[in-house]
């Protein structure tokens, strides 16, 4: 695959997941990300009909479906009913993957309030262990996201931010059916940024690698490349040279931001002397 086909578009909540692969193969996208939590695209809507026409319409065009689970679905959970609902909303989105044939989920750790750290992190940890055998159950593939810094005196911090909480996670979890997606703005918030973490992930585990441009060691923004500092070329250099060869997905602006930007980007890794 060339490296314009490798950068997917995170669709989110955008369009009905029938149109969006209709998008997709007319801007020649071959990889889609999107969220079935409302609307059209809610997870308790995917019949087996429905399942079986989106798979034949995904193969026809040449388009690759992996699904995003909700970041404010807190994983960390613990209180009663609201942890079993937690539980509930991430087998939904597993048992449905398969019948979708998505390569694999988008999956979050959860946040804190502070004071509750170490509860939250052990209740997110138990989760993701239990959601593991459930995909290995149903032949789903769950990726955990290094998710934003939130500024410092906020209450409400998510975790798997910073490298020592992600891996507090993927070192607890080994299995096939998990596995690592690396939103490389997310690591350009803080100090040791990308090349701090690149150093330190398991870039074998990695299987998907989001993008969108920011401000160094600033606060959470998507941009569309060149409205921030985030060195593209620099980065695709790094991981390109590193062997990397999976997927990049666009989260930023519009559909047509996105579309745009793909070809922005080869020129970008092209011109830091990356083999497009």
């Amino acid at each position: 695959m060339s490296l314009l086909d490798r950068i997917g578009v995170d669709v989110g909540r955008k369009l009905k997941l029938e149109d969006a692969i209709e998008w997709a193969a007319r801007n020649e996208v071959r990889h889609i990300d999107i969220q079935l939590d409302t609307g059209a695209n809610a997870v308790t809507l995917f019949d087996e009909a429905r399942c079986r026409a989106i798979r034949q319409s995904a193969k026809a065009n040449g388009v690759h479906i992996a699904l995003h689970t909700l970041s404010a679905v807190n994983v960390a959970e613990y209180s009663p009913f609201l942890s079993e609902a937690v539980d509930a909303y991430l087998r939904a989105y597993i048992e449905v993957a398969p019948r979708l044939e998505a390569q694999w989920i988008v999956v979050h750790a959860g946040y804190h309030f502070t004071a509750d750290v170490k509860m939250r992190m052990e209740a997110g940890r138990d989760r993701l262990q239990r959601m593991v055998k459930h995909a290995e159950q149903h032949g789903a593939l769950l990726l955990l996201e290094n998710l934003n810094r939130e500024p410092d005196n906020a209450e409400v911090h998510y975790l798997a931010h910073t490298m020592e909480e992600w891996r507090y996670y993927f070192d607890a979890i080994h299995s096939p059916a998990f596995a690592l997606s690396f939103t490389a703005n997310h690591a350009h918030l803080l100090p040791p940024g990308v090349e701090g973490f690149v150093a330190e992930i398991p870039m074998e585990r990695v299987k998907e690698v989001r993008l969108a441009d920011c401000w160094r060691n600033g606060y959470e923004e998507h941009l569309i490349p060149g409205k921030g500092d985030f060195d593209f070329g620099a980065m695709f250099a790094l991981l390109e040279g590193k062997g990397y060869r999976g997927a990049y997905t666009n989260a930023f602006g519009t559909l047509e931001d996105m579309q745009a930007a793909r070809g922005y980007m080869v020129e970008k890794a092209r011109a830091a002397g990356v083999a497009v």
